[in-house]
């Protein structure tokens, strides 16, 4: 599974990619559970006012199904002016 990370997540995780090893992801059956795991594995992604996730390039619910195979994208609040 790759991750894809933009603005104040890449910063967090220190990367702009995030590779999950397949026996990690395959544990990982919703945008929920992988959610929940990332914010164990770096707990400053909980502090987010709001994180949408996007599955193959589409937005996704907590509920949305996952595997290992597909490319998720965290999305972070984006301010304006």
């Amino acid at each position: 599974m790759t991750i894809l990370l933009f603005g104040i997540t890449k910063d967090i995780v220190g990367s702009s990619t995030l590779s999950m090893p397949v026996v990690k992801s395959a544990k990982l059956n919703t945008v929920g559970e992988l959610k929940s795991y990332l914010g164990i594995a770096f707990p400053e992604l909980n502090k987010l006012s709001s994180l949408a996730i996007a599955v193959n390039n589409n937005y996704a619910t907590d509920d949305f199904e996952i595997n290992s195979f597909d490319e998720i994208a965290l999305i972070p609040p984006v301010s304006g002016g």
